[in-house]
């Protein structure tokens, strides 16, 4: 049985048995510190708020960041805002003066309270979610566990899919018996050629049963239209399964609009909890068609309990106890807000630099297909090898950090991400580095 689960069926009986003192801190009872960010003026979209240099320079101001560089890599993971710090210090401490007397007669109940406001959060039912370590380890259950495959049925990634969930959908050949295979996306691409490559595949493979979809990748950027690709998928009997790693948290959607039964969820990326906080989504009456953690039953019927689906061991306290507060600054900002902004900053570098000799952009100028994320590279240098060197010659001669990625068709790039304390600044010293980059 799933740790936290068995903690909560025996906490009951033995906060019967046992006094609590005043002295066993509760994360519920832990005081939120609150942000101080100026009121949004009435009838302000999200779109004008963008431009509103104050009000994010007031977002920016609860963020400590480094002067080391010009910090362009935020899709690795999402800095704490100071309020969430200040939690999570707290939280951290408590549990380390408490120990097992929190970590047993408390926690279970602050855990689950930290799980419901990430249902709240995600738009879906407590039941339907189960927090993990990160969207890597929800995915991996989710691929790994699937087990409505036949010997000789096909399952579907493609070359934008993240390296890790590659692995696992490559591993269901000796798990499973499924022929797996792949597909590389059309480069430029626009909303109907990646639509259309997902198409062509449904109609290639007739045997194919589950799909791997990247909601945003990690490599450009680009945002996949997964609910008209999962709508299709179900017309067909074929399941999906999202990595929405890069998705929630900077896109204004929730989980349902996705039109997948399964998805894998990282919260400390654009929600800015501490590092160590995902969740695995699983659409009500689907938890068994998700095989049990190495033979964890738990209770009820068949482990129709979607914990017992993960089983993480001990876990990091204070992170999953600061999860609330990273939410309630998450929408004070607004994940509306959020998105405008981080459209805003991406659009400022990529078109000026869509206009320079010698680079290549690797981002739609369509709105549906915009994130935060965005990529480049010298025309010609698609090696692994060029890229690194660009990634180093930006560090080096001018102060910038961009991070190369591989594993795209098309070839190697740079990625560059800004994060909502971003000032724009640092896009415009980016740009120029471009230009000199280019001229060699």
């Amino acid at each position: 049985m799933n740790p936290q689960r068995r903690a909560l069926l025996r906490a009951g009986s033995l906060a019967a048995a046992l006094p609590l003192t005043a002295g066993a801190g509760s994360a519920a009872a832990a005081s939120v510190l609150p942000a101080r960010l100026p009121a949004v003026p009435a009838g302000t979209t999200p779109e004008m708020l963008a431009s509103n240099q104050a009000y994010w320079q007031a977002v920016a101001a609860q963020y400590d960041t480094t002067d080391a560089v010009v910090q362009l890599d935020n899709a690795f993971w999402g800095s704490m805002a100071r309020p969430v710090l200040r939690h999570y210090e707290q939280q951290l401490s408590m549990v380390n003066r408490d120990n097992a007397w929190y970590a047993r007669m408390r926690f279970p109940a602050d855990f689950e309270a930290a799980r419901a406001a990430a249902a709240r959060a995600l738009g879906v039912a407590t039941d339907e979610i189960v927090l993990t370590r990160g969207a890597t380890e929800a995915l991996q259950v989710l691929i790994a566990g699937y087990n409505c495959l036949q010997p000789g049925d096909t399952v579907l990634y493609a070359d934008i899919d993240y390296d890790n969930m590659i692995t696992v959908t490559r591993w269901l050949q000796q798990r499973r018996g499924a022929q797996v295979v792949s597909i590389d996306i059309p480069e430029p691409f626009t909303h109907d050629n990646v639509l259309a490559a997902y198409i062509a595949a449904m109609e290639r493979y007739p045997t194919l049963k589950l799909m791997l979809l990247t909601h945003v990748n990690h490599r450009n950027g680009m945002v996949l239209p997964v609910a008209e690709i999962s709508r299709l998928a179900r017309e067909r009997g074929i399941d999906v399964i999202v990595d929405t790693a890069h998705g929630f948290g900077q896109l204004d959607m929730t989980i349902p609009e996705l039109q997948a039964d399964f998805a894998g969820i990282n919260l400390h990326k654009w929600i800015g909890a501490p590092v160590g906080v995902g969740a695995a989504y699983i659409k009500r009456g689907r938890v068994a068609d998700i095989d049990p953690y190495m033979g964890e039953l738990g209770g009820g019927k068949a482990g129709e309990d979607i914990r017992t689906r993960v089983h993480t061991g001990t876990v990091n306290f204070a992170a999953y106890l600061s999860l609330p507060t990273a939410l309630d600054l998450h929408a004070q900002i607004g994940v509306a807000n959020k998105q405008a902004r981080l459209r805003l900053l991406r659009n400022r570098w990529v078109e000026a630099a869509r206009g320079i000799d010698g680079i290549e952009v690797l981002a739609s100028s369509d709105p549906r297909l915009t994130s935060a994320i965005a990529s480049f590279r010298l025309k010609g240098k698609t090696s692994v090898a060029d890229n690194f060197a660009l990634s180093k010659k930006l560090v080096q001669e001018h102060g910038i950090f961009a991070v190369p990625r591989d594993g795209l068709a098309s070839g190697a790039c740079v990625r560059v991400t800004p994060g909502i304390f971003t000032p724009e600044s640092h896009l415009d010293k980016l740009v120029d580095a471009l230009r000199k980059v280019a001229k060699g």
